[in-house]
């Protein structure tokens, strides 16, 4: 290491471990080193990990009081105080305490605390079906924080029934900002986690997907196409069951409605549903459907449209697929 990577002092926090782990390396691309770590440098990096290890206490304290603050309301109902007039501002401190475990949830090894501490459980027993829509919401988003791309997260959270609470909610809670987060809980249980999608077809989750592009919210109708899409690609052994539900004729009613960026994704779904599937492309093919017209005018709408591209491509895609050659396999068949 040179005379003056040993004179450099760095920041006592992660960010000069990360520095100094950084000049370290550089400095093992040359010779080798001949001096042992100098005592000075050792000790600043035991404080600089020491600081490290309190920020993360620090944060695993501040979990722990949001959970006091969610845990208040069962302490008063057990004790039955019934103190209504302060329902409004102990809302409020509830929602801000959903919002920092959130927040401080983003990492995943508070996400894994929150667990230990009982947190989920918390959210899932209490909340979800809380009377308040805020609070409601926020579990639910809550839930889909710790569960990205956390396995063990997920496992526990599916263990303890949360998927079908999950699709009730996406399904008929009166709140349109509830149903996207329940959604949004789901997808993360779901996707390209095994044990989550057979709890999500055991619940009849696709009918749920049905439902919410079909729902007058815009995000909701997003967040479902986008997930039937994902779980298509990755799951094509459920084409079947997806057009013996009449997946197909609900996709093109939804197509008919005013025009929305969510469509894109109702497109590619069709799309998964006719490749290498008879009876998609059958169905698709079908006049009283008049899917034909239906995407030829919309390619004609969509031409010149930068920000409509994907949506384009995919319409195209789906016209060649079932259209193209169709006049003359007809005409064989009729020979």
């Amino acid at each position: 290491m040179s005379e003056n990577r040993r004179g450099r002092r760095y920041p006592q926090n992660l960010q000069g471990v990360l520095q100094l782990a950084v000049d370290t390396g550089s400095a093992a691309e040359g010779p080798a080193p001949v001096e042992p770590m100098s005592e000075e440098r050792q000790i600043w990096l035991r404080e600089a990990l020491s600081e490290i290890c309190k920020g993360q206490m620090d944060e695993v304290e501040q979990m722990k009081r949001c959970l006091a603050v969610l845990r208040r309301e069962e302490m008063g109902e057990k004790e039955g105080d019934g103190e209504e007039e302060r329902e409004e501002d102990d809302d409020d401190e509830r929602e801000t305490a959903f919002e920092i475990l959130s927040e401080l949830c983003e990492n995943l090894d508070n996400a894994r605390d929150l667990m230990t501490l009982g947190g989920l459980e918390l959210s899932v027993s209490k909340y979800l079906c809380h009377v308040q829509s805020g609070l409601r919401w926020r579990a639910a988003h809550l839930i889909a924080s710790c569960a990205q791309n956390m396995p063990q997260v997920q496992d526990h959270l599916l263990s303890i029934g949360v998927l079908p609470k999950l699709l009730q909610l996406t399904d008929s809670d009166p709140h349109p900002a509830v149903r996207v987060k329940a959604l949004y809980a789901c997808s993360c249980l779901v996707r390209e986690q095994e044990a989550g999608f057979q709890a999500f077809l055991a619940h009849d989750g696709f009918s749920v997907l049905m439902r919410g592009m079909q729902s007058e919210s815009d995000k909701l109708g997003t967040k479902s196409a986008f997930l039937l899409l994902n779980l298509l690609t990755t799951h094509p052994e459920q084409k079947e069951t997806v057009v013996s539900m009449g997946m197909v004729q609900q996709l093109v009613s939804v197509l008919r409605t005013p025009h929305s960026a969510f469509h894109e994704h109702v497109l590619g779904a069709l799309c998964c549903l006719v490749e290498d599937f008879p009876q998609g492309l059958k169905d698709c093919r079908s006049p009283t459907l008049g899917l034909g017209d239906l995407l030829k005018q919309r390619a004609k709408d969509l031409q010149g449209k930068d920000e409509c591209q994907e949506e384009l491509d995919f319409c195209e895609r789906l016209r060649v697929m079932c259209f193209h050659g169709q006049q003359s396999e007809d005409i064989g068949m009729d020979r």
